[in-house]
């Protein structure tokens, strides 16, 4: 089909490619019209990087970047408020599958807020986990993330439960895992401030960036992990421990340490959540007057 030349975006690309190189035939020669937009000023790195992200879109599948089976969180529609909130609160998602006996067998999606209704003991013993259990949606994990996007817009989900061709549970996908494609990573409260790499969240768990250098950790828990043989950060240690890149979700045990990945991409180990083995202490400047 040819494009009108007319469009907004000939001329954005008329306007852009002045001075530059010629109008670009293909994919390739629009991404270096672009990074050479970006190298001369004319657009800056943040944008670059959002339109190659469009770009690749197009070409990614579902389950190149889904949540596998083997790292979704879920609750069976058998088991009582009692040991379906914890599981939520633990998982810090929104939005968590409801499976049955068959964990082929998805029947619902909950949303964390329908669940603040469960406040009182009377309300959780009254309990009937089909008052609040959403429909699920189902997409084969051929599906490209253009296409998810769409449909994710029109129909307002924001998740979907990835199937393979035998209709068996592949894994899931969130309308935030297509939008980080583009966008780069969104942040969330497992981010930790610009000006620290570690935080500690409550008694002896700590969120640590992947970036945290290994003797900065050591240096704040006390700890002995290895450092040398090709390795600086955190995230490059469980690399190593691992032989490749691990999922959100998956957790690794080093030193006595948990790590839990809290957020990664195909490139990158960006938080991780820690568990300490004993109650470690905050460095002394983070210590209150007088503390020992």
């Amino acid at each position: 089909m040819a494009r009108d030349a007319n469009s907004s975006t000939g001329r954005w690309l008329k306007r852009l490619s002045k001075g530059l190189v010629a109008e670009p035939q293909d994919r390739s020669q629009l991404l270096a019209l672009l990074r050479e937009a970006s190298e001369r000023g004319i657009i800056d790195t943040d944008a670059l990087t959002m339109l190659e992200g469009v770009l690749e879109v197009d070409d990614l599948k579902v389950r190149d970047i889904m949540v596998p089976r083997a790292q979704m969180v879920f609750v069976r529609r058998d088991q009582p408020a009692a040991k379906i909130l914890p599981v939520v609160v633990e998982s810090g998602h929104s939005r968590v599958p409801v499976m049955d006996a068959d964990r082929d067998d998805i029947v619902g999606i909950l949303l964390a807020k329908d669940l603040l209704r469960l406040t009182t003991a009377q309300r959780r013993e009254r309990f009937d986990i089909r008052e609040y259990m959403r429909p699920a949606v189902f997409v084969p994990e051929s599906k490209r993330l253009n296409v998810l996007l769409k449909e994710f817009r029109r129909n307002r989900n924001h998740m979907a439960i990835v199937v393979d061709e035998y209709g068996g549970v592949a894994g899931l996908c969130t309308i935030e895992d297509v939008i980080e494609q583009i966008v780069g990573e969104i942040d969330d409260e497992f981010d930790v401030e610009d000006d620290q790499n570690i935080r500690r969240d409550a008694e002896a768990q700590f969120t640590v960036r992947g970036a945290t250098r290994i003797d900065e950790f050591n240096e704040y828990f006390a700890a002995h992990l290895p450092e040398g043989e090709g390795v600086d950060t955190i995230a490059g240690l469980l690399l190593k421990q691992l032989g490749r890149l691990p999922r959100r979700g998956e957790s690794v045990s080093l030193g006595g340490f948990e790590f839990r990945v809290l957020r990664a991409d195909r490139r990158r180990i960006d938080a991780l959540r820690v568990l300490a083995p004993r109650d470690v202490l905050p460095p002394a400047e983070e210590r209150p007057a007088g503390a020992p």
